[in-house]
């Protein structure tokens, strides 16, 4: 099987593991995006003028990566067919039966498709380089997604970072080992009496887990939210936490 070279790959998992409070298998999966997206630029160029590529038509391509050979190659899921209509998707029945005799109309078969030219090699790289801090975003936030989903409606401590506009940004903690993620409290989750000076600490309500790519943090919280009272008076009031008094509503003025 060919192999694209990628000099210092696991020191630079490694590093940007660090750097970006990431697991290393969050970090190879952004990698084998980004490499995927500059395979599929490389081929669209290639073909710029002859044909057009439907938006789903890499689908069925992944990338392999080698962590111990430092590289990687470019792998293609194909249908076997009697008569072969995309060389992409698929492949003769007549050519996988000479290797794997038990091969049958329908099935699947992974090969490698690694393009020989040495430029593929190069201009991977640099579509990469273009990418990768996409693909780092992205993973981030589904981590800060998977992590946070279940606490939504719950009560976290958090510190005040700094101010942005009307709203203050904190750093806000799973308490489950995580590194702190930045949540937002806006204007209208505040409260006047508090003195959201850097570096002071709150107890907070997880208000919202916010989805998609919007800039910004992607939690926001809130000082002034019913379930905040709630759980401040739960702490307080021994009969609350033991449910022989109950609250049923919250008002503020």
């Amino acid at each position: 099987m060919s192999i694209v070279n990628l000099p210092g790959l696991k020191k630079m998992i490694e590093e940007i593991s660090q750097s970006h409070n990431l697991p290393k298998s969050a970090v190879q999966q952004a990698l084998r995006e980004a490499l995927l997206k500059g395979y599929e630029r490389y081929r669209r160029a290639q073909r710029l003028e002859k044909h057009h590529f439907d938006e789903d038509y890499f689908e069925n391509f992944e990338v392999d990566l080698d962590i111990e050979e430092e590289g990687f190659r470019i792998l293609s899921t194909k249908t076997i067919v009697e008569e072969v209509a995309n060389n992409d998707h698929h492949i003769a029945l007549k050519e996988v039966q000479e290797v794997a005799s038990e091969a049958q109309l329908g099935d699947s078969v992974v090969l490698d498709v690694t393009p020989d030219q040495r430029d593929f090699g190069r201009m991977a790289a640099i579509q990469t380089k273009q990418v990768l801090s996409q693909k780092l975003r992205d993973q981030q936030r589904k981590l800060i997604q998977e992590e946070f989903n279940d606490l939504e409606g719950t009560v976290l401590q958090a510190r005040a970072l700094r101010f942005e506009r009307q709203s203050v940004v904190m750093a806000l903690s799973s308490g489950f080992g995580r590194p702190e993620v930045e949540a937002e409290l806006p204007k209208r989750e505040q409260l006047p009496n508090d003195n959201y000076r850097i570096n002071a600490t709150f107890k907070v309500f997880l208000k919202k887990v916010r989805e998609g790519h919007q800039r910004g943090p992607q939690l926001v919280v809130s000082r002034a939210a019913a379930g905040l009272v709630v759980y401040l008076f739960a702490n307080e009031v021994p009969e609350i936490e033991d449910e022989v008094v109950r609250i049923v509503a919250v008002a503020r003025e």
